[in-house]
């Protein structure tokens, strides 16, 4: 029964962190950068969960697997895209100073 407990109450702290992996923190773990760890992807997803709507997450998600993309909405004349934008470059300042 006390293994049983145990088990119990270390499924319930591990399931939350698994369950608020979000699109950003996904999408860092699968690229191909080689300074990726855990840590990092979990606070650069922490700091988009503050900065940015779950669109404009899974939206910039995009941009680990296809940096064109990122290209692409920045040059963009649409109204949509440059409103994005500048959500997405206070992310990335933000991410940059407190994620190192």
């Amino acid at each position: 029964m006390k293994r049983f407990l145990w088990a119990a109450s270390l499924a319930m702290t591990i399931v939350p962190i698994v369950a608020e992996a979000g699109p950003i923190d996904r999408a860092c773990m699968a690229s191909n950068r080689k300074q990726k760890s855990w840590a990092l992807c979990r606070c650069i997803q922490d700091v988009a969960n503050q900065t940015l709507s779950r669109a404009d997450q899974r939206r910039a998600a995009k941009f680990f697997q296809d940096p064109h993309k990122a290209q692409e909405i920045r040059q963009s004349d649409s109204r949509t895209h440059e409103r994005f934008w500048l959500r997405y470059k206070e992310f990335g300042a933000t991410a940059a100073a407190l994620c190192k």
